[in-house]
């Protein structure tokens, strides 16, 4: 009963994290600087499940603004892995660093007992390499 309560609890935040996301998107597209500044974070997992890992980028992913791509073995860990993430709202990349935080504690929270400082997680802005396209 414990997992279906949680699971519910989960899913209604995540309904309404999802809904702020899309209403912050379409106010950004009606604005004249609409605040896009695309960044990578490289977000260091705590959650360690195939279910948890599936649910946690698929949240991501479901998030207008945000996208995940791909998990990675983290060199720095042993048996870690981190979860590649672009977001597309970067002009504050530790309040970006901070969602994903939150949403992997109220996905699991027993990763709440494994700190993770925001400054501590790797994120770089995302630039296009290619400067013209070459027809």
């Amino acid at each position: 009963m414990k997992g279906i309560a949680h699971s519910l609890s989960y899913a209604a935040w995540l309904a309404k994290e999802i809904f702020a996301a899309g209403l912050t998107a379409v106010v950004a597209a009606f604005r004249r600087n609409s605040g896009i500044a695309p960044i990578v974070i490289f977000y260091p997992l705590r959650v360690t499940t195939e279910w948890e890992m599936f649910w946690f980028s698929t949240s991501i992913t479901a998030t207008p603004g945000t996208l995940s791509m791909g998990f990675r073995y983290d060199p720095d860990r042993e048996g870690g892995k981190f979860l590649l993430v672009q977001a597309v709202f970067g002009e504050d990349p530790m309040s970006q660093i901070e969602g994903l935080i939150e949403m992997e504690q109220r996905l699991a929270p027993r990763v709440a007992t494994q700190p993770l400082d925001p400054a501590d997680v790797g994120w770089r802005p995302y630039v296009d390499t290619v400067s013209e396209r070459q027809d």
